[in-house]
């Protein structure tokens, strides 16, 4: 079939994925004319959206209570709340460490108003926008190797460039909460994560609310690296009163 634009062919894959049950990347692929990257990057947005949960190799059908009935300028509304509230903890000339994702980079436009940054990322995206602030700060980058998956830099690389720094504060996304255990990820590369949390003398999750309940395998850092969790106001008490008995520092936004 031809080609569609990239909102119509992600529209479609949702389709394909709850009609179906399971798809795989080499079957959208295939079926769209495209490449297996292109595919892997609309999962993701997808994904993160809520409209579906990644597997090796594929997708499957999110459950419903993972699906976000917002519409889109609410969802970033939500995200900006969470950045805000981030950024509340930046002061002048701190040494900041962000993690790729859509919500950590919900916090760079409340920096504009912060002096003499020195920041840190492993994301094409973060670092860009960190570059449209008049204030611009100093930025610093990883390097590494290049994941699509994460459309981040990973790898050894990354980590050996980490350890020759410290950090006031690493702000981190997660793909969920396991509340016994601490962030999960759908992603395997786990590492830099944890280097990022060693090189940090404060380390801040930032995530939404609905993931808070997911069930994923990946353990990505356990409840004694994290300092403070930020996310949404709309917990549960029963939720609040989990993550607090954690001792971690609950910010909601």
């Amino acid at each position: 079939m031809n080609k569609r634009n990239t909102q119509q062919r992600r529209r479609t894959i949702v389709e394909k994925v709850n009609l179906q049950g399971q798809v795989s990347v080499d079957e959208l692929a295939n079926f769209f004319s495209t490449s297996e990257v292109t595919i892997r990057k609309d999962l993701a947005v997808l994904e993160d959206s809520g409209l579906l949960l990644r597997r090796f190799g594929g997708a499957v059908p999110a459950p419903q209570e993972f699906i976000k009935e917002a519409n889109d300028e609410q969802l970033s509304a939500r995200k900006l709340a969470l950045g805000k509230a981030a950024a509340d903890l930046i002061s002048d000339h701190h040494r900041v460490l962000i993690d790729s994702g859509t919500t950590t980079a919900a916090i760079i436009p409340s920096l504009s108003d912060k002096q003499g940054l020195v920041v840190m990322t492993n994301s094409l995206h973060i670092a860009n926008a960190l570059r449209e602030l008049e204030n611009e700060p100093t930025l610093l980058m990883t390097g590494g190797t290049w994941d699509p998956h994460s459309e981040a830099f990973q790898g050894k690389v990354a980590e050996q460039v980490l350890r020759s720094y410290d950090f006031d504060k690493l702000f981190i996304g997660a793909d969920g909460i396991d509340i016994e255990r601490g962030t999960t990820t759908f992603n395997e590369l786990t590492g830099l994560s944890q280097v990022m949390a060693d090189v940090a003398r404060e380390v801040i999750v930032v995530i939404e609310s609905e993931k808070l309940t997911r069930k994923i395998p990946n353990l990505e850092l356990p409840w004694h690296s994290i300092t403070t969790l930020i996310t949404n106001d709309d917990l549960s008490a029963e939720l609040k009163q989990h993550l607090l008995k954690t001792g971690i520092n609950l910010i909601l936004a």
